[in-house]
């Protein structure tokens, strides 16, 4: 299946290529990020070429690279996972590279990607996990329109401790219910 490409007003969704592993590498070398993020496992450079590589094949998901109009640096992905077109649902996950957070790249990626999952792909509920420690990601979460469905607690590590996951999702007349016009 051809993997799409999404426009947005600053950016470019494509799909992960094989080409964006430097990239990628750099992203899952930056502790905090992990940490946000709830990464712990450590990756070799063999594996993250072979995921890059894999992207464009892989079945029930969507592997955005998050691009910017004019500029084909990879500045961080987006993605959209488990795509289960029975129950119409989806999980999603972001991670952005450090220099670009914190300047509305990840907001636009979430409607990007939001837009293309509700009327793209005709799902109706989107869920994701954000780890409680991460109150950027929360804010940002809840004010495109993401609520709250629970916690799990203890369900990820913060470096010898741990910390909760929690549960966020968005209903697809939620979504329309939020869009202008």
């Amino acid at each position: 299946m051809q993997k799409p490409t999404l426009q947005g007003e600053m950016l470019v969704l494509r799909p992960v290529r094989a080409d964006d592993a430097d990239a990628m590498w750099d992203m899952l070398d930056d502790a905090e990020g992990n940490r946000l993020t709830g990464t712990v496992r450590a990756f070799s450079r063999a594996e993250v070429d072979a995921w890059c590589a894999s992207r464009e094949l892989a079945e029930g998901r969507f592997d955005f690279a998050v691009t910017s109009h004019g500029d084909d640096e990879y500045r961080g992905e987006i993605v959209l996972n488990d795509v289960d077109e029975d129950l119409r649902s989806a999980g999603m996950r972001l991670a952005m590279r450090p220099a670009y957070r914190g300047r509305g790249y990840g907001t636009e990626a979430i409607e990007l990607v939001l837009g293309f999952a509700f009327d793209g792909l005709d799902l109706h509920r989107v869920e994701l996990d954000v780890l409680s420690i991460n109150t950027r990601a929360l804010s940002l979460y809840e004010n495109i329109g993401f609520r709250q469905e629970g916690r799990r607690r203890d369900a990820y590590r913060d470096g010898a401790g741990w910390c909760d996951a929690v549960v966020m999702s968005m209903l697809e007349d939620e979504f329309r219910a939020g869009r202008p016009g």
